[in-house]
């Protein structure tokens, strides 16, 4: 049974851990919502914004400035945070796969062995909950500046909404969370 629950634990923390990965690096955190006819797709991201002609295909992106240089707010956070749940994700899986009782390294000692998992757990939580404060802090961000816009009756011509990159970021980040519930809660 716990053999059983490591390896589901570990198989799903995997597969959210590639979805933070892959929500940090993609550029598609708020995308155009427009209902009009639109010739192109927009989406911008933590680190560029893309534009898709959707006649015949091409994407060209414009990278921002700098790292250093002065983003918003939520830009900034975001990014920190998102980090920080792919390193610590990461670090998590390190120590779960050492942790795993179907791998030989440590085989003489399954008390330290359920310890790595449990700190994995633990590690893998700290993570996810970052991963969501970022995904989340971004979504929300998005929200409040198009309630302002639409509450002073302002209209640029498009608006955003949630991108694929955002949802991708708030569900690694709950499969994180519910594989530290079964590594710290569940496993013992």
């Amino acid at each position: 049974m716990s053999a059983a629950l490591q390896v589901t634990a570990f198989g799903l923390a995997l597969l959210s851990t590639l979805f933070l990965l892959l929500a940090t690096c993609t550029d598609c955190w708020m995308v155009n919502a427009d209902d009009s006819l639109e010739v192109s797709h927009k989406c911008r991201g933590l680190w560029r914004e893309c534009v898709t002609n959707m006649q015949d295909g091409v994407r060209t992106c414009d990278q921002y400035d700098s790292i250093l240089a002065d983003h918003p707010v939520k830009i900034v956070v975001t990014r920190t945070l998102m980090i920080m749940a792919d390193l610590l994700a990461g670090l998590a899986l390190a120590i779960l796969v050492l942790g795993l009782d179907c791998i030989t390294f440590l085989k003489e000692d399954p008390c330290v062995k359920l310890k790595m998992c449990y700190g994995a757990g633990v590690i893998l939580g700290a993570g996810s909950i970052l991963g969501l404060i970022g995904s989340v802090w971004y979504a929300v961000d998005v929200y409040l500046e198009r309630a302002m816009l639409v509450s002073h009756n302002i209209f640029l011509g498009v608006h955003y909404d949630f991108g694929w990159s955002c949802w991708l970021g708030m569900a690694g980040s709950t499969g994180c969370f519910v594989a530290s519930v079964l590594l710290t809660c569940c496993l013992y």
